[in-house]
């Protein structure tokens, strides 16, 4: 039985095989020696976003948020916070609508800041609206997380 989850790096993009059970154990990267989980959100452009979407075994809870966001600025101490608690069972990223407007128009994001958790490349909840960190942790433990 094969119980290797692929985690894609938040540093080189690299796909790295790691046993379900070493998840914990603070894995690092078989490319760029990196950890595999920093306990911070990690920034996506188009290329980067695509690699975490379909290579990784692992939720991945996307932030769409734009620099210019009053909300998004006041979620975005909570959204690094609730990085530190979900890591390693998700993933947590972040895409800025600013730099890439493609994957804001791609995923029909209309406000932000909006939270979807993605899993096997499939869109599996929405939340839109700024949340404290208790109110990310819950809503994504609450998706199957």
């Amino acid at each position: 039985m094969n119980d290797g989850l692929h985690i894609v790096c938040p540093h080189c993009q690299a796909v790295n095989r790691v046993p379900a059970a070493r998840l914990s154990a603070g894995p690092t990267c078989g490319r760029c020696h990196q950890p595999l989980f920093t306990g911070h959100p990690v920034g996506l452009d188009e290329s980067g976003f695509q690699q975490h979407l379909t290579r990784n075994d692992i939720p991945l809870l996307v932030d769409f948020w734009a620099p210019w966001c009053g909300p998004c600025k006041m979620m975005a101490p909570h959204y690094e916070q609730a990085a530190a608690q979900l890591e390693p069972a998700m993933r947590l990223a972040k895409v800025d609508t600013e730099a890439v407007p493609a994957l804001g128009a791609r995923y029909d994001i209309r406000s932000i800041p909006t939270l979807a958790l993605f899993m096997g490349g499939r869109e599996i909840a929405r939340q839109a609206g700024a949340m404290g960190s208790p109110g990310i942790v819950q809503w994504a433990r609450s998706h199957g997380v």
